[in-house]
């Protein structure tokens, strides 16, 4: 068990406190004991991180200067770890306590994997069963592709990767390195092109083919059950460290920046640039074409059907539910509105 003196200097965190007292792991203010760490990142919960039985918490120097400076919230038999930012300090003990615990995939390949003879797969790797990896594929070290998964000729997959099972990569999907891709996912599927033609001659929708890849970056994690459509000429793009969600759809020809965070059930229409550091809530969609500038939020269920040029914007279009009744009355206003509006135009030339 990592002492508090050992997980501060690993952390850079200020230490005040037992040096040597040892600890198991993390766990939320309310239930954390006296050999776990715990968190607090709002000043709201003050309260509750001094009545945690919590043996440590990370603490911001404002909140520690304020419970130390009220009675009954300080325990000088607990420990403080003073970090610039209590909850990336709490993230990263909680990926250093999380390994110790995660599987390890020994190297070696399952002897149901289908694997073409042009491909490269160093010695490192671990290949589950009944993975099928198709010619010309190329992995770096130590990259895990769990049972079931699909990985398509021409595709690159970079060092230290984990691929879990019944994820497809199609053909000519580039991954960087370090990049968790969860179960369900598709890469590189084909874009939605297609071309209406139902004119005198013609009754049909022509389909465009879909002659781009996707390129992935560094350190990049995919959820569940996520989509990344394939380029149609040109490439789709997710930039390095970004973190996408389960059940996202991303299509064609998308490029999204770097260390982007993308929640559930998001949708981004063919064609769209997303900025760097974009924050996309769960459910939001955005139309096809768009740019999106660096550092924007977006809330989730909002609709984003213009482009948005000014960095560091926040846009929100959701209205919260109410009585079915009152959202009746509501949409009877909202459908003569336009009367309204001429009216008071004619009143402003009177």
């Amino acid at each position: 068990m990592p002492t508090a003196i050992e997980l501060a200097n690993q952390f850079q965190a200020s230490l005040v406190g037992e040096a040597s007292s040892p600890f198991v792991g993390l766990a939320p203010l309310e239930r954390a004991t006296q050999n776990q760490i715990s968190f607090l990142s709002n000043p709201l919960y003050r309260q509750q991180a001094a009545e945690s039985g919590a043996g440590a918490l990370i603490v911001s120097k404002s909140d520690f200067d304020f419970l130390q400076a009220n009675p009954g919230k300080y325990s000088a038999q607990r420990v403080y770890f003073i970090a610039q930012n209590p909850y990336a300090t709490f993230a990263r003990m909680a990926q250093h306590f999380a390994k110790q615990n995660a599987p390890t995939y020994a190297p070696g390949i399952h002897a149901s994997a289908v694997i073409d003879s042009s491909a490269v797969v160093p010695a490192s790797c671990h290949i589950g069963p009944f993975v099928q990896i198709g010619s010309n594929v190329k992995l770096g070290e130590r990259v895990v592709i769990l049972g079931n998964a699909s990985i398509g000729r021409d595709s690159v997959i970079a060092s230290d990767t984990l691929i879990y099972p019944s994820v497809s990569l199609y053909s000519g999907t580039h991954i960087g390195e370090r990049c968790i891709i969860h179960s369900g996912v598709v890469i590189g599927s084909d874009g939605f092109g297609f071309a209406p033609d139902f004119s005198a001659t013609g009754s049909e929708w022509v389909k465009i083919p879909q002659t781009g890849n996707v390129v992935i970056g560094d350190d990049v994690e995919i959820g569940a059950s996520t989509t990344i459509d394939r380029g149609a000429m040109s490439d789709t793009v997710i930039g390095s460290g970004t973190k996408i969600d389960n059940q996202v759809q991303i299509a064609h020809n998308v490029i999204i920046g770097k260390c982007c965070v993308i929640a559930g059930c998001a949708a981004i229409s063919g064609s769209t640039k997303i900025g760097n550091f974009c924050i996309i809530g769960g459910a939001a969609n955005f139309a096809g074409h768009l740019t999106i500038a660096d550092r924007t939020t977006v809330s989730g269920n909002t609709s984003i059907i213009r482009s948005i040029t000014e960095p560091g914007q926040h846009f929100t279009g959701v209205y919260p539910s109410m009585l079915h009744a009152a959202w009746e009355k509501n949409a009877a206003i909202l459908r003569g509105l336009d009367k309204i509006r001429q009216r008071l135009r004619l009143l402003d030339k009177k």
